[in-house]
């Protein structure tokens, strides 16, 4: 062999045809080898591509439940719109598939209790969704949850509500989520003569067109997935970057036996790649594994089935495609700028300083896109969504990119101090860049999550109404059919007499006509409202002075209420008025049946009641009048419930159920959350708690990796001499500093970016009570996170840590 042939070294491949592989040919081989040497490199290698798997793993979990969320809300949607029972203005014919039904709605302990009562008209009635069979007469069908919850002995008092006997239960198709407490009961005693919300219909299957999204709403979603899966694509940019001065050290190797910095390069990605891609199979199962008890989720009715969490096609494929191109990308830039030489790694010198002239610019461009193109229009309800998501990620990644540049600027200036404080020092003034990974992910959470609040903050009064209501009057209110005085006066005797209630506010509406021959604009009869109760009921429904039993008043419209105009025209002293109601062709039904007004009639002011209402019309006490011959009267109680009786509104609302099956007890409340607003705030706080529990663990992952680098040079100190307690201290120095100059980042951050969110919604002024609490809580996370890595470290110490192979 002469001195100019080439003897191939252990890392080239001899070529069939004799020439040196090119190209794709070339990444390919080199991948190949990469990840040969991390699965054959011993117990080291799998160590390493081990904690690579499971930190890469804790993010495609993540990202792939994050790719769920389009099918969950879409399966949930179509389940709710094939049960929803069909009806409209022209109302069901008669037929062997008709049903008359009755929606039924209650509360127990603050959970919806929600049922349809069923009547089938024929032989062959259409079954609802997950129901094999109508129930009959006392029978009901329901949910899984809700037959779980009464035959506990938490529902014994609810079983006294729901007096059905269970004959099977609804099916996955019936059911909105696995929490839902729902059923179909059977009843002989619907009609549609009762006119209390009995309807006919033949079919199940309606799609309720849902209103569009409000633009601060999908500002609020549009940034919360930004703040929600920045984290995790860090960290998964993080994990891939396990080993790197282990890694550094087999490449010199490498150099040795004569590959070059590509090459070099093009290996470490193969050892990046293959604990990439094991990341994806341990991602795939976590999330398979968590999906199994996704229905125990159950905030604010927002849960689901294991089915409903499947991820989007297409991006699941992205998933699948980006982490591991990821994977590669990250590694070759990050070995840029190192010069692996034969003889080690550059590295070991002191690094060049970072530059902030390039950093500085990324979030100040993203908050320039976000304030100057990130256009609101509330009243078209268009929103720039490209331009506010860009901006935000923009915002978000200059934070990453100012931390390391604000570690290694801080951290230079630091001299002399007590031996911990000097090793975790000089330790970050070698090598701040791994220390500043660790705690990129929890800044820019705490930062998102800053803005975030600020601006939830900021527009909740929006989202939440004064309802007109006054809960410290009365706190439930009751409807339903009154068929006669006397079944009144025994439902009110029935919520007098029930546990936790101290008052009844009770009345029966029902209506008077004129006799005369003059018509109303749309050619029926005059007609006012009649209003039935005592002087005490009369006491929160108007002002009217003295009241005995017998009376009868005129209450006008107060402010605001609107004004009947057909009151002084029908009722008068001394007037006649018939009890009878009309059909819509204007003619009466029934014998007429009149009714004298006493001449010492008088009007009276209105005065809202605890429901907000303002009644006008006829007001007669149960003296003046026959309530029996009132045409379709309703019966409305408001109860006072007394506080300090445990499941008072429960007692209130058996008692409701018993009188008749179609009452709808409501609660008063003084103010209402909008249901959209809550659900995005409510699915936010979901994946908020997944994000941290991903961070939490990531950085226990990065804390245990950087341990096993320094397992030797620990092993050292403690073998000459250093104190376990003083190298327990410098890790916690270690990781302390780069957290408080991170959250100090992120308080900055996020301020800023709440402030031009809060532009984006015309808001203005900073709430502070929502800013400390964030950085609070992300000093807690590391805290525990440091804690928790501190018998590890303790093992770490040990003289077996001087072995070496």
């Amino acid at each position: 062999m002469t001195a100019l042939e080439h003897r191939p070294g252990p890392t080239e491949q001899r070529e069939p045809s004799g020439k040196a592989p090119a190209g794709l040919a070339v990444w390919v081989r080199d991948l190949v080898m990469g990840m040969r040497f991390a699965v054959g490199s011993g117990r080291e290698g799998w160590v390493r591509t081990a904690l690579t798997a499971v930190g890469v793993g804790l993010g495609v979990a993540l990202l792939l439940g994050a790719s769920s969320v389009p099918n969950l809300l879409a399966n949930r949607a179509e389940r709710s719109n094939a049960r929803n029972i069909e009806f409209g203005e022209q109302q069901a014919q008669r037929s062997d598939s008709s049903f008359l039904f009755h929606r039924v709605g209650s509360q127990f302990r603050g959970e919806s209790v929600d049922g349809v009562l069923l009547r089938p008209e024929g032989g062959h009635p259409a079954l609802p969704p997950g129901v094999d069979k109508v129930p009959g007469p006392g029978e009901a069908v329901v949910s899984p949850a809700l037959k779980e919850l009464l035959e506990s002995p938490d529902g014994k008092l609810l079983h006294d509500r729901l007096p059905y006997r269970v004959v099977g239960t609804i099916g996955t198709a019936g059911l909105i989520g696995p929490s839902e407490y729902f059923y179909y009961a059977g009843s002989d005693q619907l009609s549609l003569k009762d006119g209390n919300g009995t309807n006919r219909a033949d079919t199940y299957g309606w799609q309720v067109q849902s209103p569009g999204m409000d633009p601060v709403l999908l500002v609020l979603i549009l940034v919360g997935c930004v703040v929600l899966l920045m984290p995790v694509a860090i960290f998964i940019a993080t994990a891939v970057r396990f080993g790197g001065e282990r890694r550094d050290r087999r490449l010199a190797a490498l150099r040795l036996v004569g590959a070059d910095n590509h090459m070099a390069r093009r290996i470490a990605a193969g050892e990046a790649l293959l604990g990439s891609l094991f990341g994806l199979a341990v991602g795939a199962g976590l999330f398979l594994f968590g999906r199994q008890f996704i229905g125990a989720v159950d905030i604010s009715t927002l849960n689901a089935f294991p089915n409903d969490l499947s991820p989007v096609p297409a991006l699941a494929v992205l998933i699948l495609l980006a982490v591991p191109a990821s994977a590669v990308v990250v590694t070759v830039l990050a070995l840029r700028g190192i010069a692996i030489e034969p003889l080690g790694v550059v590295r070991s010198a002191v690094p060049r300083r970072r530059r902030l002239w390039w950093r500085l610019p990324i979030p100040v461009i993203g908050l320039v896109v976000l304030a100057a193109f990130g256009t609101v229009d509330k009243k078209t309800g268009s929103v720039n969504t490209y331009m506010i998501g860009g901006g935000a990620v923009l915002t978000l990644l200059g934070l990453t990119m100012l931390l390391p540049w604000l570690v290694e600027a801080v951290v230079a200036r630091f001299k002399g101090g007590p031996v911990p404080w000097q090793l975790a020092t000089r330790r970050l003034q070698l090598s701040s860049s791994s220390a500043a990974r660790a705690v990129s992910g929890i800044t820019v959470a705490v930062a998102g999550a800053i803005a975030l609040q600020m601006l939830f903050t900021a527009v909740g009064d929006d989202y939440t109404k004064p309802t007109g209501q006054d809960a410290s009057r009365a706190q439930l209110q009751v409807m339903l059919p009154a068929r006669d005085g006397a079944g009144t006066q025994e439902m009110i005797d029935a919520f007098n007499g029930t546990k936790g209630v101290s008052g009844v506010i009770a009345t029966i509406n029902s209506r008077v006509v004129s006799p005369g021959p003059e018509r109303d604009e749309g050619g029926l009869p005059l007609s006012t409202s009649l209003t039935v109760g005592s002087c005490e009921t009369l006491q929160e429904i108007a002002r009217p002075g003295p009241c005995r039993d017998g009376d009868v008043f005129l209450i006008k419209g107060g402010p605001g209420s609107y004004m009947d105009e057909n009151l002084p025209k029908v009722a008068s002293p001394g007037a006649t008025v018939l009890l009878n109601d009309f059909d819509e062709n204007g003619k009466l039904k029934g014998r007429p049946s009149p009714w004298t007004l006493p001449r010492t009639i008088r009007p009276v002011d209105a005065r809202p009641d605890p429901s907000g209402e303002q009644n006008t019309g006829l007001f007669a006490t149960t003296g003046a009048i026959d309530v029996r011959k009132l045409p379709d009267p309703t019966a409305r109680a408001m109860v006072r419930l007394d506080p300090s009786v445990p499941d008072a509104a429960e007692h209130a609302r058996n008692t409701a159920a018993r009188i008749d099956v179609t009452a709808n007890a409501f609660q008063l409340v003084d103010t209402s959350d909008d249901r959209r607003f809550v659900s995005v705030r409510n699915g936010l706080l979901i994946a908020s708690v997944a994000t941290m529990t991903l961070i939490a663990a990531s950085m226990l992952v990065t804390t245990l990796e950087q341990l096993r680098e320094r397992r030797r040079l620990l092993s050292v100190l403690v073998a000459f001499g250093t104190r376990r307690g003083t190298l327990a201290w410098s890790v916690l120095w270690q990781t302390a500093i780069p957290m408080v100059l991170g959250l100090a980042l992120a308080v900055a951050g996020g301020i800023g970016l709440g402030r031009v969110l809060l532009g984006l919604a015309d808001k203005t002024g900073v709430a502070w009570s929502v800013v400390w609490p964030l950085p609070l809580f992300g000093a807690g996370l590391v805290l525990l996170v440091t804690l928790l890595s501190l018998p590890p470290l303790w093992r770490m110490m040990r003289a077996d840590g001087l072995r070496t192979e």
